[in-house]
């Protein structure tokens, strides 16, 4: 009875997993040069973060529209709404460049948020006509559909950041025209849209009942500090690259080596997740984070970053997907875009939160580079442990109260 489902969640799949390559080679452009380029435009250093936690801040306010339109209308309409969103914010943000404003160039940050909250319901999405055990394979294989946007993105910003006479300009060009053919892509999801729920259908809990699921809880608890540590360090890193005297193609560079290390894991997280629980899985997540943090620590040659960043990413790859995994088997179908929704809404608060303190830390902690590099490493300490206490707890209760 399964293998029609699977056949069709195999084609989604694919579809998601060239989205995924093709449309979310934007972020690592954008996350590559947005520090760079808002360090140029800010009227205060401080604030040279400010653009990427605009995207953050967009892409938390944008989640529970986002979502509530998926519910409605289906995962294609929520699908290519992201990728407008997208080119609206490259057009708004190569228009604040070429102006030289950096308010503008913020609203087009923005803008960009509305992507990348579309975007993480890709995983989601490849979840919906799974059966349970294809499910974490088909999370894990659409995430590893990042290896190739880890390879794109950062070669485009080297090809087009220095075309036009106004740095990066051409980057954001190259942002609209990814949006615009990477829409297409969505023309052939064969998603069905959610029925439309009887009087006497069931309602579902409400999302207090949804938080106050210990599943749930710690679900989002991991999800959201795997997130927000990987964006606090990632933000920072091109200023901290540089900043330590290397090139902006060596920042170009980590951030691959770092993208890379996000998504290639992938390819047997979901095997993992399956052979050994999902509990271990992000446990072990949370570790590399932590020796992420002590290696960054150790010192800012250019072998420290691309180690430190490797080790960033497949921490945040064991966190993130066991926790989606975790999130994915814990709500009734019914309740699925209500709770997709708080998800990525707490998700990308703390991602925000994250992102709008990295700067600050980054620059305005010390006086130095190194200085600012330490103080945003030494704050990933105390949100690992309230993830790792939270899980530890989990394991703990009794299995009848997994509800």
């Amino acid at each position: 009875m399964t293998q029609p489902t699977d056949s069709i969640a195999r084609r989604n799949v694919a579809v998601l997993v060239a989205a995924q390559a093709l449309l979310g080679a934007q972020m690592p452009m954008i996350f590559t040069i947005g520090g760079l380029a808002g360090q140029s435009l800010a009227p205060n250093p401080c604030f040279a973060t400010l653009p990427i936690s605009l995207i953050v801040l967009g892409s938390m306010l944008a989640a529970t529209p986002v979502s509530h339109l998926m519910q409605k209308l289906g995962r294609q309409q929520g699908f290519m709404l992201g990728t407008l969103g997208g080119a609206l914010g490259g057009a708004v943000g190569a228009y604040g460049l070429y102006v030289a404003s950096f308010p503008i160039y913020l609203l087009g940050s923005l803008l960009t948020g509305i992507y990348m909250s579309a975007q993480g319901f890709y995983r989601f999405a490849a979840a919906d006509t799974a059966s349970d055990e294809f499910r974490p394979k088909a999370i894990s294989y659409v995430m590893a559909g990042g290896l190739v946007s880890a390879i794109i993105g950062p070669q485009l910003v080297k090809l087009t950041a220095d075309a036009y006479v106004i740095p990066f300009f051409g980057t954001y060009l190259a942002v609209i025209a990814v949006n615009v053919i990477g829409s297409g892509l969505f023309l052939f999801l064969r998603i069905p849209k959610p029925p439309v729920p009887s009087e006497d259908a069931p309602k579902g809990r409400s999302r207090i009942e949804l938080l106050k699921t210990p599943r749930i809880a710690v679900a989002v608890i991991c999800a959201m500090v795997s997130y927000a540590l990987m964006n606090l360090v990632m933000t920072s890193t091109p200023l901290a690259v540089v900043g330590c005297g290397f090139t902006k193609n060596n920042a170009a560079d980590v951030v691959t080596a770092h993208v890379l290390a996000m998504y290639i894991p992938s390819f047997f997280t979901g095997h993992l997740i399956a052979r050994f629980g999902v509990e271990k899985i992000v446990a072990s997540g949370l570790v590399i984070l932590a020796g992420a943090g002590a290696v960054a620590l150790s010192g800012v040659e250019l072998e420290q970053f691309f180690v430190a960043l490797i080790l960033l990413g497949v921490g945040w790859n064991f966190g993130f997907i066991g926790a989606t995994t975790m999130l994915a088997g814990a709500h009734e179908p019914h309740e699925r875009g209500r709770m997709q929704g708080l998800n990525d809404l707490l998700v990308f608060g703390g991602v925000t939160f994250a992102s709008l303190s990295s700067g600050g830390l980054m620059n305005c902690s010390g006086g130095t580079p190194q200085a600012g590099w330490t103080a945003v490493n030494l704050a990933m300490a105390p949100f690992l442990v309230l993830a790792g206490g939270a899980l530890i707890w989990l394991v703990l209760r009794p299995k009848d109260e997994f509800a």
